[in-house]
């Protein structure tokens, strides 16, 4: 997905664990992982590691988050251990501030998040329509966080405002810099 191609994936996944898990986001670490085995790892206190290891279908973590707490018949190919490899980098978050942008606005709370994650979803339509280049995507996203969220919400209404006026604001963005 585009969200893949520039790590907002991943930027997204850091806001849930902390809001999921109730973890400080200094607790939190992204690393790369190169062959998309491994889906998630959790260091315990006493240095131990656990990681869910899967196939690179998404469809086994949708039948379980549908089906849990049960089991099913796995629905995908099942994976052979031998000759797997496990790599990991850091992120090259020059390259892929989407990342950044999301931890940022994690960080921030109050609306950010919303704005976020409503902007990314205008800027990739864009991308997806030519009318947006993929390395103008951050920048889209960017514009839009910096117009002040600071405002907290109360309301479904207020959280769908906060995203109409993110949307707008990429909108916006997207318009100036239309490579059509």
């Amino acid at each position: 997905t585009i969200d893949s191609a520039t790590l907002m994936n991943k930027g997204l996944e850091v806001i849930e664990a902390h809001y999921l898990f109730g973890l400080k986001y200094e607790k939190i670490e992204v690393l790369i992982h190169p062959q998309s085995l491994i889906h998630g790892l959790v260091e315990f206190i006493d240095g131990s590691i656990k990681a869910q290891v899967g196939p690179t279908d998404m469809r086994l973590p949708i039948e379980y988050a549908l089906s849990y707490p049960e089991r099913l018949p796995a629905v995908v190919r099942k994976l052979s251990l031998s000759g797997l490899s496990f790599t990991f980098e850091q992120p090259d978050v020059e390259n892929f501030p989407c990342l950044s942008l999301a931890i940022e606005a994690g960080k921030r709370g109050k609306a950010y998040p919303i704005a976020l994650n409503a902007s990314n979803e205008e800027a990739v339509f864009a991308f997806l329509q030519n009318k947006l280049r993929f390395t103008e995507i951050s920048a889209t996203i960017e514009r839009a966080l910096g117009k002040g969220w600071e405002e907290g919400f109360s309301s479904f209404e207020e959280i769908i405002e906060a995203d109409c006026r993110a949307r707008q604001i990429a909108r916006e963005k997207i318009k100036e810099r239309s490579i059509r």
